[in-house]
């Protein structure tokens, strides 16, 4: 089952990073779509996970998504303003976890706990 998850994984990288490689617009496009979330999805359900750890695990994707816009966001400028690679990504990647932190206090000023 394990090598099943790495090789359908593998293929699913290795396509769009192909497609992306050939059109760039459409590879991002097709990048964008939840495949990992529901290819997890599957993978959860097949395993005889319950619907409440499926659940669980599709409201945790709700709340990194914006904080992968916003990394998204920052890693897109970077690059457009001609600043190194690692260093958008570096970038991107702390704007993630700093936004998730705000996010968090936001959330927590509502009194709302995940």
């Amino acid at each position: 089952m394990w090598w099943m998850k790495i090789i359908s994984s593998a293929l699913i990288i290795a396509g769009v990073t192909e497609l992306a490689r050939r059109f760039p617009l459409y590879g991002g496009i097709i990048a964008a779509l939840p495949l990992i979330s529901l290819l997890s999805i599957f993978w959860l359900t097949f395993q005889g996970e319950t619907g409440r750890q499926i659940q669980t695990f599709t409201l945790g994707v709700l709340v990194g998504l914006p904080a992968t816009i916003v990394m998204l966001l920052a890693v897109y400028i970077m690059l457009k303003n001609s600043f190194p690679f690692v260093l958008a990504v570096i970038v991107g990647i702390i704007s993630w976890g700093v936004f998730l932190w705000i996010q968090k206090l936001v959330l927590s000023l509502f009194k709302i706990q995940l």
